[in-house]
């Protein structure tokens, strides 16, 4: 996507991560940039650049200005990671788009009725970057998909206030949220759903495959969300659509927990995932998610990883 701004990822060059700021279609990676700029003690991964955002962080942009097309790293010479290796935490929000909801039995519910809820992926297992990255969860026969905004948060919060909530974000991504429906089933007990079995699934959690900074985001609440089956449409949201904004997110999870430095919140997702129809992924299918000029993400689903 040739209007995105400069970002941040990270690459597999030379068989170690490398984090890059991706500026002309070329990876640069970042401490060069520093070397080169007279900056000692740049972060080396990005989940390091988070926990000293208020340092490194005004530098990112005086760096992506130095990016000259035909430098750095071309994409045939790396092969693209997740941007954060790896997440403190993986917090999700559930059931958080009207039009999501009332394609899942429950139209016309309003804001007063519902309450911000959340799960958790686990960091190291779950994310994954782009690319044929996904496995099948074992036994599964219902794959679903979930295209989310996914938040980095840059700097500690701790019940902090609405109005304040958007100031801990360091950068935005795209994520999707993969799910085992069937096992997230579970009627046999006395809670009726079992959310790690059916979310907590190893590389169920793809991210990617770059970061935008925060303040290149105008607004979370006015970006467009779409997603693809094998070229086939399938989500067409928008961010506004959400029945909790970010904010309002970052402040009600930040009165549960600690939110660090490098952790990850996924911010729920509209309508258009499998389930209600019935149709569910196979091995093999392509997924693309794009949200606005974040960037858009693609994975390829592959066989259980046993």
């Amino acid at each position: 996507m040739n209007s995105n701004p400069p970002a941040l990822a990270t690459v597999e060059y030379r068989g170690r991560p490398v984090a890059c700021i991706e500026a002309h279609g070329r990876f640069h990676p970042l401490t060069d940039l520093a070397h080169r700029a007279g900056l000692h003690g740049m972060p080396e991964s990005l989940a390091a650049l988070c926990a000293d955002l208020d340092r490194w962080g005004p530098w990112v942009g005086a760096l992506a200005a130095r990016c000259k097309p035909g430098a750095g790293l071309g994409p045939e010479q790396v092969r693209v990671l997740a941007p954060l290796l790896y997440p403190g935490k993986v917090l999700c929000a559930g059931a958080n788009y009207y039009d999501h909801l009332a394609e899942m039995g429950m139209p016309g519910v309003t804001k007063d009725t519902q309450r911000l809820f959340f799960f958790m992926k686990p960091p190291r297992n779950a994310v994954v970057g782009p690319g044929a990255t996904v496995h099948m969860p074992i036994a599964t026969k219902a794959f679903d998909w979930e295209i989310e905004l996914a938040v980095v948060i840059g700097r500690r919060a701790r019940n902090v206030s609405i109005d304040q909530a958007l100031s801990h974000v360091a950068f935005y991504s795209v994520a999707i949220d993969f799910s085992a429906r069937d096992h997230n089933r579970a009627p046999e007990t006395f809670y009726k759903l079992d959310w790690v079995a059916g979310k907590a699934n190893d590389t169920c959690c793809p991210l990617g495959p770059r970061l935008v900074a925060a303040r290149d985001v105008s607004n979370p609440q006015d970006l467009s969300l779409k997603l693809w089956v094998n070229g086939e449409l399938k989500q067409d949201g928008h961010s506004s659509d959400m029945i909790f904004s970010v904010a309002e997110q970052i402040a009600t999870a930040s009165r549960i927990m600690t939110l660090d430095p490098g952790d990850l919140l996924l911010t729920g997702t509209p309508a258009g995932v499998g389930v209600p129809k019935q149709t569910f992924l196979k091995v093999g299918d392509c997924v693309d998610a794009e949200i606005g000029t974040i960037g858009c993400l693609s994975v390829t689903i592959q066989e259980s990883n046993t």
